[in-house]
């Protein structure tokens, strides 16, 4: 049992003591003294792919093909409606603690777990004893993709790109294939493994990396992905406060989910938990959650949680068994896909309705690596070896039998002992020997067969992908060739009017052409503003002109009256004086006149010129 993958927590009061008194020899996962070189504050990025094409292509699928990805894969679409709020993830990660691997809020240390997590799958295939183990000889990325896809090595070697120090095959590519595979359960497989690639372990994005690949390989065989999807959870936590800036590259969707679930107060459990269908992502969901809160905001609650304000274990959560160490190790080595890192269960025992005790953590900030160290295959193999199921009998067993004093019974033969299976073969007969020949032959043919059959519908598979790239690619070309014939039309149609108006000019001659236009407009706008003075000036004098031959006549008129009655009763001499008068105020009514059709003439020659350049104006602005 030492080296089980599910050590039973058989006696919490044993489990107790173990873990007090280990802590007391070893001590924690960080000593006195030690000074962190942690930021007060993490700038994180939370940059996501743009999911509504999986989200269509779900919901264009009939229940058949439903039903098969669930019985294969559980909950796992239900991850394409969870709403990421950008704002809690950023706070949460203030008080993500390396160290520990667990958030440290105040006084209260949480962590998602791998039973937590196993239950939010839900996915009965998943075998919790078998645990992913990144091996240094798998197969290549195109082998798997062919094992996966059902395609050819041409077709896939085609599909593959290099981003940086890794292989992936951009999710187009896969959407293509969704939409066109013949077979049903390839269909399912290809959707999930965009799922983890794009939603899981989104490092790439829109594209799926080979890491995540070797994972979803390993799903067939009911490995769980859970370790792998805590362990780059985690690692990309720690990643992000050591540097202090950072892409969380981890399961953002899981992550918060569970975050809620610990402050999901429930008066009681609803008896549809223990239903067989009952699905939890499915109500986290449906679930209302405020996502107007700042990222300060979050800060601040969670920077004065209580231990009252949490609720320790999930509703949802039942309880069976809970692995808390694995081999010689202290703790639970989490094995990822790009690394690995640790995590103590026992930090958080209150999330398993338990009494909560000094735990063992000593190693845990120094068990982290990347698959890109040196010496990191001897580290996965004692990993692999540690999470292993052990012998069914402890070496003490083995002793204790090889001493134990046995009754009169017979003693097995030394040496010369046959295998059970070979001393009781049957030897066939000939005719047996034909016919297991003949039943050999027939399944070799039947497996040549099934391959040929296979290669057939790959090939027409195929030919279905190049025809829809084919008529794409033809739709493209007629468009193109739509747009040319128009580009070449408008062009004859420019050249034509360019011919007309003989303006065979470059566009910096016609923009200086148009300056010198538009600065020749201003001058005669100017000049037509100083004629409408000039010509107001003009008329105001004619006015006035006219006003004072009218007023000279009255006194003419008068005068002459005057005149009159002079002549009848005055004196020779007043009466020449009358008649200087009358003949200097003639002579200023000849200037007068003799002024007055000199302003008329002014007045019609402005006129003109006036309409002269509007004239001119007009044809300038046109």
């Amino acid at each position: 049992m030492e080296k089980g993958f599910l050590d039973r927590v058989e006696d919490n009061a044993a489990v107790q003591a173990w873990s007090e008194r280990v802590q007391q020899e070893k001590g924690d996962s960080l000593t006195v003294g030690h000074e962190s070189e942690l930021g007060d504050f993490t700038g994180i990025s939370v940059a996501q792919n743009n999911l509504r094409e999986l989200k269509e292509i779900w919901d264009s699928w009939g229940d058949e093909v439903k039903q098969l990805f669930y019985y294969n894969y559980g909950d796992l679409h239900y991850l394409l409606d969870i709403k990421v709020d950008e704002y809690l993830l950023r706070a949460i990660t203030q008080f993500w603690n390396p160290a520990y691997s667990c958030f440290t809020f105040g006084k209260v240390d949480l962590m998602p777990t791998i039973e937590e997590y196993t239950a939010l799958f839900r996915c009965p295939r998943l075998q919790t004893d078998k645990a992913y183990s990144r091996f240094a000889n798998v197969p290549a990325f195109s082998k798997r993709l062919m094992n996966i896809t059902g395609m050819s090595e041409q077709w896939v070697t085609a599909r593959i790109k290099q981003k940086g120090d890794y292989k992936c095959i951009p999710w187009k590519h896969l959407k293509d294939l969704i939409l066109a595979h013949p077979d049903e359960k390839k269909r399912a497989d290809v959707f999930t493994l965009s799922i983890y690639g794009l939603v899981i372990f989104p490092k790439t994005l829109g594209h799926v990396e080979e890491a995540v690949s070797d994972l979803f390989d390993k799903l067939d065989k009911g490995v769980t992905p859970v370790p792998a999807i805590l362990a780059e959870t985690f690692r990309s936590l720690s990643a992000c406060r050591r540097a202090g800036e950072g892409r969380f590259i981890g399961c953002v969707q899981l992550l918060l989910s569970w975050f809620h679930c610990h402050f999901w107060k429930v008066e009681k459990v609803p008896c549809r938990v223990f239903f067989e269908n009952y699905s939890l992502l499915e109500e986290l969901v449906r679930t209302p959650r405020r996502d107007n809160l700042s990222g300060e905001k979050w800060i601040a609650i969670l920077q004065n949680l209580q231990v009252k304000d949490v609720e320790w274990k999930a509703p949802w959560m039942i309880t069976d068994e809970i692995l808390y160490r694995c081999g010689g190790l202290d703790w639970v080595p989490l094995l990822g896909i790009w690394g690995a890192v640790g995590y103590a269960p026992l930090l958080v025992m209150r999330q398993f309705q338990s009494r909560q005790f000094i735990p063992a953590t000593h190693g845990l900030a120094q068990c982290e690596f990347s698959y890109k160290d040196d010496n990191y295959k001897k580290r996965v193999r004692e990993i692999s070896d540690a999470l292993a199921v052990g012998p069914i009998a402890t070496p003490e067993y083995e002793r204790w039998w090889g001493k134990r004093i046995n009754d009169n019974v017979l003693r097995p033969i030394q040496g010369g002992a046959r295998p059970i299976e070979e001393q009781l073969q049957v030897i066939p007969s000939e005719l047996e020997i034909i016919k297991q020949d003949f039943e050999r032959k027939s399944r070799e043919l039947g497996k040549r067969i099934e391959q040929l059959e296979g290669e057939k519908t790959q090939l027409g598979l195929d030919v279905d992908i190049h025809k829809s790239e084919a008529e794409r690619l033809k739709k493209g070309k007629n468009k193109a060739e739509e747009d040319l014939g128009s580009l070449k039309t408008d062009y004859k149609k420019l050249r034509m009017s360019i011919r007309t108006a003989s303006l065979g000019k470059t566009s910096e001659q016609w923009r200086q052409e148009i300056k010198e236009e538009k600065s020749r407009a201003n001058q005669w706008e100017r000049k037509f503003q100083d004629a409408r003075v000039r010509e107001d000036a003009l008329k105001e004098c004619l006015l006035e002109s006219q006003s004072e031959k009218e007023r000279l006549r009255a006194q003419v008129v008068e005068l002459e009256r005057s005149l009159h009655l002079h002549r009848s009763r005055n004196s020779v001499v007043e009466l020449r004086a009358s008649q200087n008068k009358l003949e200097k105020m003639r002579g200023r009514i000849g200037e007068l006149e003799t002024a007055l059709q000199d302003s008329k003439m002014w007045v019609e020659v402005l006129v003109a010129d006036n309409e002269h350049w509007k004239d001119q104006l007009h044809h300038s602005q046109e």
